[in-house]
């Protein structure tokens, strides 16, 4: 039988065998009291397994606020797992079973889900992204090398004609990539419709003269009737990509809008520190994300080197290589990583180095903007960072004969230390 699995870090009051136990039985068949319909060949079928126990600790106190008392608390890490017959490829539905009502039981004083086992008829019975890297590549007319792109700032404030001769300056300046930030939706200041008519007007001229299109992420994210009205405007427009903020909208919202639009959608994980943060309670990102995927986000968010947020390097690096992995062999659904937050000259050449390639979109605001000679010369530095990777030589060796290079290092000269 075909089985999902859901690996999860616990910690336990009544002992880990045990928790696991009520766990499984919480979230198939059983409940707190044997029922008669729950007969043997019902749970033969359907109920969860418990495929693995490890203990890896006790600890004298609860991680979490814990109704039941004990003088340990044992630590471990379990797999439990499911028959696809109980939900089918459903991804809330999935999402219900490996972390629902689970979180919430007496018997567990830490829960964290960290990774999922998706079996092929789950992976092949969902779309996956539409463009992922490949596709994505192609509608940029960037083959090669990674692809540079930028937030718009103000993240809000700037009207729909301010938004629009931004771009138009990013444009010219050679970037390959502009997004709104996620604030900016359809408010009265800056509304959507009038945004995007401004922006496409502009970057389609300038499609004209550079003979490739900029691609803008302009987010859509709202109700799902609207943003299918969104992603429609868009496509008359000759836009190339739509933003959807993933934690807003939802698995369902994200199935919705995959299964709608004709662009990429750039999924923006914001918020995601909440289910994240802690490592006592949530979901690790190596598990998350393969739901995005399954549900057709085409880019996803991995934070970035030296980032301003808490996540470290090795987080942030086991993201990235965590979205371009395949799900399976017939179906890998592989997507395009973003790097993002903080990001300078100094962090292009070790993105490259962690991920073993160049397919990704490095994102960077004021390492682009702020450079000394101009958003041109700051696009310019971080395409030479990539070069330098490329051959092997350190950015401050291959500085010496490309000043644009050597100026952002010498503005943004710390930021791999950011402490």
């Amino acid at each position: 039988m075909t089985r999902l699995t859901a690996t999860y870090e616990i910690e336990s009051p009544v002992g880990v065998q045990r928790a696991a136990e009520v766990m499984a039985g919480e979230q198939s068949t059983g409940t707190f009291v044997r029922l008669a319909s729950e007969t043997d060949a019902l749970r033969d079928r359907s109920a969860a397994r418990l495929d693995l126990i490890d203990i890896t600790g006790t600890s004298y106190h609860p991680a979490l606020p814990c109704r039941l008392s004990a003088a340990t608390f044992e630590q471990g890490r379990v797999t439990i797992s499911w028959p696809m017959d109980n939900f089918g490829p459903s991804l809330p539905n999935i999402l219900a079973t490996v972390a629902g009502n689970l979180f919430e039981l007496a018997e567990l004083s830490a829960i964290r889900l960290v990774d999922l086992g998706m079996p092929d008829p789950l992976v092949e019975g969902c779309p996956g992204p539409q463009f992922g890297i490949t596709g994505t590549r192609k509608l940029m007319g960037v083959p090669s090398g990674p692809m540079i792109g930028t937030i718009v700032k103000p993240s809000v404030g700037l009207s729909a004609e301010q938004t629009a001769a931004l771009a138009g300056e990013l444009a010219q300046a050679g970037i390959d990539f502009i997004k709104d930030d996620e604030l900016q939706g359809n408010g009265p200041v800056c509304p959507f419709d009038e945004r995007a008519k401004l922006v496409m007007h502009v970057l389609n001229k300038a499609a004209q003269r550079a003979g490739r299109k900029v691609m803008y992420a302009f987010n859509i994210t709202d109700e799902i009737d609207v943003m299918r009205r969104n992603i429609d405007l868009l496509e008359r427009l000759g836009a190339t990509c739509a933003m959807v903020s993933l934690n807003s909208i939802g698995l369902v919202g994200l199935r919705a809008v995959r299964d709608h639009s004709p662009l990429p959608i750039h999924a923006h994980r914001n918020g995601w520190g909440l289910m994240s943060r802690s490592p006592h309670v949530g979901i690790d990102y190596l598990a998350m994300q393969k739901l995005w995927r399954l549900a057709g986000s085409d880019h996803l968010h991995v934070n970035g080197l030296a980032n301003k947020f808490t996540e470290n390097e090795t987080v942030v690096a086991n993201a990235a290589r965590a979205v371009q992995a395949p799900l399976n062999d017939a179906t890998p659904h592989p997507a395009l990583p973003v790097f993002s937050s903080g990001q300078t000259a100094w962090q292009v050449g070790p993105s490259m180095e962690l991920l073993g390639n160049d397919d990704f979109l490095f994102c960077a605001g004021g390492g682009i903007m702020s450079h000394p000679d101009g958003p041109a010369a700051g696009i310019t530095s971080l395409r030479q960072a990539a070069a330098a990777q490329k051959v092997g030589e350190s950015v401050e060796d291959y500085a010496k004969d490309h000043p644009e290079l050597a100026a952002a290092l010498a503005t943004f000269e710390g930021a791999v230390n950011r402490s």
